[in-house]
């Protein structure tokens, strides 16, 4: 059996404090990936530097440097970003490629046992561990609200046929939704291997402050085509959990001006949107769907 060969793209913005744990897990890793891309966007503190270490004792590690644009552009930034790695890379037999954020730790067979999750199943195209936090030395989920089939940004591994049949990644708000829905319509799937933790420094929005980080996700909802009744389902559902009534409204706020400002749909796949739209209407009405095959 050939050696699985895989190539990261880390896009970081501003980690100084937490890059240098991630160079640690990634260096400790039973499977070393054949290539690692980490794009610094911008950075004003000592992230670069720290990337440039890294480098300089591996060589399988490179640094893309990006001039700083003077501002945080969240969802648009980090793909762009990402993007700049992918055009650098010079691995081009990859078996996965994987998106990981620059503030995550984790354990050193880590990605050896995702790859055995992925060839435990040939029709596995996206997965990534259990985003945790870790309070008073306890790891907590970082978000109790995501359905099964989502994989968190800050770690995805894509398989190369799925990459390939999904197109790559669109580069605003929305990518890491509307990825796995493109591939779970493309008969794949998707999914968290919830035995797999990874301990992310930064809690998920915390950059953003709650509301810019919950009208953003509502906004992502609008640009990937969800169907206004599941939105409106969505924001109830949500506004009987912390913060109370803050993220409903700024979900519903990032949502509803969608419609009024001037881009329009980001998404030109209307093939995708009907799918997305018909799944979110069948869990509306209790019927078997994306959000309920993967609940069983």
């Amino acid at each position: 059996m050939n050696p699985v060969r895989y190539v990261i793209i880390t896009p970081v913005r501003n980690e100084e404090a937490h890059l240098g744990k991630t160079v640690d897990s990634v260096v400790s890793q039973t499977i070393r990936p054949a290539e690692w891309i980490i794009v610094d966007d911008g950075s004003s503190d000592r992230t670069g530097k720290i990337a440039d270490a890294a480098a300089a004792r591996h060589g399988w590690i490179r640094v893309v440097h990006r001039a700083d644009r003077g501002f945080r552009k969240a969802g648009g930034g980090v793909m762009e970003a990402f993007h700049d790695g992918l055009r650098q890379l010079r691995t081009g037999d990859w078996d996965f490629l994987a998106k990981l954020d620059g503030d995550l730790t984790f354990a050193a067979d880590y990605f050896e046992k995702c790859f055995g999750r992925f060839d435990a199943n040939p029709k596995l195209g996206i997965g990534g561990g259990l985003v945790c936090n870790e309070v008073a030395g306890q790891q907590v989920l970082d978000s109790k609200d995501d359905p099964k089939f989502h994989v968190r940004g800050a770690t995805k591994i894509y398989r190369r046929a799925c990459w390939n049949a999904i197109g790559g990644l669109i580069q605003t708000t929305g990518w890491d939704t509307m990825d796995e829905l493109k591939a779970n319509m493309l008969g794949w799937k998707t999914c968290t291997f919830p035995e797999l933790p990874l301990v992310h420094h930064r809690k998920s929005g915390e950059a953003d402050g709650c509301w810019r980080n919950w009208f953003k996700n509502g906004r992502a909802n609008y640009i990937v085509g969800y169907h206004p009744l599941f939105m409106l389902g969505k924001c109830v559902k949500r506004a009987f959990r912390r913060p109370y009534g803050v993220a409903s409204l700024a979900l519903g706020c990032g949502f509803v001006t969608g419609y009024f400002s001037r881009a329009p749909l980001r998404v030109a796949d209307r093939e995708l949107i009907r799918y997305l739209r018909g799944e979110q209407l069948r869990a509306l009405l209790g019927r078997k769907c994306l959000w309920k095959a993967y609940e069983q």
